[in-house]
This record gives C-alpha cells, sequence and structure tokens, in this order.
C-alpha cells in the first residue's frame, strides 16, 4: 500500500474515533441549550463561516501566498468544531457547557459548510494552479468520519449514560494514541517539506488565530462566559478535518504541511491563552 493511501487511512479512523470520543462526552441538553439559542448559533455561524474564513482569504491576498501553502491554510480556515475548543474554555473560565454545544454543532455542520466555502474560497488565491476539490466526494468524506461517528457517540451517551461513562476515557486514550501515530507519520513523511514552510507564514498564522479568537470574543454576547466559550470555540480550528481535506486533497504537498503545523502551532498558542486569561480572571 502506498505512504499516502496509508496516511488517508489512518487520518480516516484517527478522525471517526475521536468523533465517537466527542460524542460520548456531550449530552442531548447541551446541544439542544445551543441550538435554541437563536442569536448564539447565528453568532457562531458569522464568525466561523464567515468572518474567519474571508479573514484567512484577505491575509493570503496580503501576503501573496503560493497556491498550496494558500489551500492548507483556507482548509484549517473553514473547519470549526475542535474538540479542545472546550477544555480551553474552561481553562479560561468561561462557560463549558456552552462551549461544549457549540463544539458539536461547528462539528456537525462543517461537513456542510466546509467543501462549499473551500469551492468559493480556493479560485480566489490559487492564481494559475489548478487547485480544485471534489465537494460531493468531500461531502461524503466528513459526514461519514464526522457528522455519523459524532451522533453514534450522542446517542449512546443519551441511550446508555451508564456506557458512555465506561467508553469515555479508554476512547479518549486510543484517540491519543491515533492522533500521535498519525501526526508522526505525517511529520516523518513530509519532514523537509515542513522545513520550507517560512516565517512568514508561521506569522500570519498566528495573526489569524488571534483574530480567530477576537471575532468570537466580539460575537460571543452579554456573559463574559459565553464571550469565553465563543472565543475559543471560534479560535480552535478542526485539525482532524483539515487533515482529512488536505491529505485526500492534496497529498504530499505544502498544504498537508500548512494543515498540519496550523493544527499544532494554534493547540500551542491556544493553550498558553486560555491560561494567561484563567489567570487574569482568577487574579481579579
Amino acid at each position: 500500500m502506498a505512504i499516502d493511501r496509508v496516511i488517508n487511512v489512518l487520518v480516516f479512523i484517527t478522525l471517526f474515533q475521536l468523533m465517537v470520543t466527542i460524542g460520548l462526552g456531550v449530552t442531548i441538553q447541551q446541544v439542544t441549550a445551543v441550538a435554541t439559542n437563536w442569536r448564539m448559533v447565528g453568532s457562531a455561524a458569522l464568525a466561523n463561516y464567515v468572518l474567519v474564513p474571508a479573514f484567512a482569504t484577505a491575509l493570503l491576498a496580503l501576503f501573496q501566498s503560493p497556491p498550496l501553502v494558500a489551500a492548507g491554510l483556507l482548509i484549517t480556515a473553514v473547519c470549526p468544531g475542535a474538540p479542545y475548543g472546550p477544555p480551553f474554555a474552561g481553562l479560561a473560565g468561561g462557560n463549558v457547557p456552552a462551549a461544549v454545544g457549540l463544539m458539536a454543532l461547528l462539528a456537525g455542520s462543517s461537513a456542510i459548510f466546509s467543501p462549499l466555502l473551500l469551492t468559493i474560497a480556493l479560485p480566489l488565491v490559487a492564481g494559475n494552479e489548478p487547485l480544485t476539490i471534489n465537494a460531493v466526494k468531500m461531502d461524503e468524506t466528513l459526514f461519514l468520519t464526522q457528522f455519523i461517528p459524532l451522533a453514534v457517540g450522542v446517542a449512546i451517551r443519551a441511550l446508555r449514560p451508564n456506557w458512555a461513562e465506561s467508553l469515555i476515557r479508554p476512547s479518549r486514550r486510543v484517540s491519543l494514541v491515533l492522533n500521535v501515530a498519525t501526526v508522526g507519520l505525517i511529520v516523518a513523511v513530509q519532514f523537509q517539506l515542513l522545513l520550507a514552510i517560512n516565517p512568514t507564514a508561521v506569522t500570519g498564522m498566528f495573526v489569524l488565530i488571534l483574530a480567530s479568537v477576537g471575532f468570537g470574543w466580539r460575537l460571543g454576547g452579554r456573559s463574559e462566559g459565553d464571550r469565553i466559550a465563543m472565543a475559543f470555540s471560534t479560535g480552535a480550528r478542526n485539525f482532524g478535518v483539515s487533515l482529512v481535506i488536505a491529505t485526500t486533497s492534496f497529498p504530499r504537498t505544502q498544504a498537508v504541511d500548512v494543515a498540519l503545523t496550523y493544527g499544532l502551532f494554534q493547540t500551542l498558542v491556544l493553550a498558553l491563552l486560555a491560561a494567561a486569561w484563567g489567570r487574569l480572571r482568577g487574579a481579579s
């Protein structure tokens, strides 16, 4: 089996298992509490599916990024719903149940909106490079690897809460192992391309992370807890989904490297930001 095929299969399995794990920790009440808050849903949609992708597209145009670098950054920009949004929101002193509900809604809805946004945005940064995606195939892939396993996990939690409680800890351990294996394999295969990512690209990633958090904070409502939840739910882009799209659409290119680098870099930046935020709130 070719190494690209191995990576694609491993990424598929990792994302599927991760989404089941997320679902096991989410209650129907948490999802419906956010889903019935139309202001929060509308603000989350505006921040995650309009402002962040638009800002990323503007950044790429400003820096005149190479097409495949632009593709990698755009892929991350259109994929919200990361599983570590709620933990970071909690570390910062935010409304964790709201963050959990936002994560579930964004993770599920991105299977629909991410391919559509990429279809619109990629031609704007492609230049003369023929960057295209198969939106139908991507929808099918994300539906299978994201929406269905998330729904399965939520259903187990709702129908068999004792099963969910007994499964969630070992499931998280399996997720950790799979994520480490996936990242390790991609780094090993694409090490030279990763080294080629220049400081300008890293600067653009940092700016996009801070802007994403800022959009979420601004649209989070009046409650400080809700604003923090929205800030980190918007700032944390979905690393697993980004890798699925990048590895299937642009295998062994800088698009994969940028998606990988952004995922690792944003985790570090958001962890430090959440810790500092929580300490400042505790001191005030």
